[in-house]
């Protein structure tokens, strides 16, 4: 019997309120979500060992094609080093993209006992609009994720280790980074995955959590 089914949740479902972290990467053809295509999504999940300690686990990425009608600034493209009609990218749709992503999220957060999954991203904002934009244009109707909550490792990054860069902030945490690898969606998101387990197993070390526990205050007597 599980812990659950005893009545007992697991120490990720403890963790997060409920919420299960899964990180995001997107590439695009540029910054506005409601316009701008949808290039690529890779989500990373994360696992917690029976000692509360958080690792990166299975990465989910697809190349997708440009929904109809998309915009695609050459600008963001040089940027990314994409070109959306290379056959060789074997790009899906967006809706074939998001639904074989968001499934293995669902399973995820069942197996973990969570409620719900949460974005994490670096500059979570960004990929968090392009994912709920995507979602709306393609009709889903189960989107794990939560509406509007995010853990944003770039403000994370900032906190513990003075540093919002991404490629810094792995350097700071001493987690490998290639700039020749960056700007792909699941090579970012991996990195993003190694550093926001760094940040939270840090803050565990540094007996964040669990949360110790405290004494209620007696009530004094006159």
């Amino acid at each position: 019997m599980s812990s659950e089914e005893n009545g007992i949740k697991s120490l990720m479902a403890q963790r997060f309120r409920g919420f299960l972290p899964v990180v995001v990467d997107v590439e695009t053809g540029g910054f506005n979500a409601q316009t701008d295509a949808l290039l690529e999504i890779a989500a990373v999940l994360v696992t917690m060992d029976e000692d509360g300690w958080l690792c990166r686990g299975d990465t989910i990425c697809f190349n997708v094609a440009p929904f109809e009608g998309a915009n695609l600034e050459k600008a963001a493209l040089d940027f990314t080093g994409i070109d959306p009609w290379n056959p060789l990218r074997k790009a899906v749709s967006e809706r074939e993209a998001l639904t074989e992503t968001l499934r293995p999220i669902r399973t995820a957060i069942k197996e973990s006992g969570c409620k719900r999954a949460v974005l994490v991203g670096h500059n979570a904002v960004f990929d968090h609009s392009f994912v709920n934009a995507a979602v709306a244009r393609t009709d889903i109707k189960r989107n794990p994720f939560h509406p509007f909550s995010t853990f944003d490792t770039a403000a994370l990054s900032g906190l513990a280790l003075g540093h919002t860069v991404l490629a810094q902030a792995c350097k700071l945490a001493g987690i490998e980074f290639s700039s020749r690898e960056a700007h792909s969606a699941a090579y970012d998101a991996e990195k993003t995955a190694d550093l926001f387990c760094f940040i939270v197993n840090r803050w565990k070390t540094l007996g964040g959590w669990p949360l110790p526990e405290t004494e209620p205050e007696e009530a004094t007597q006159e």
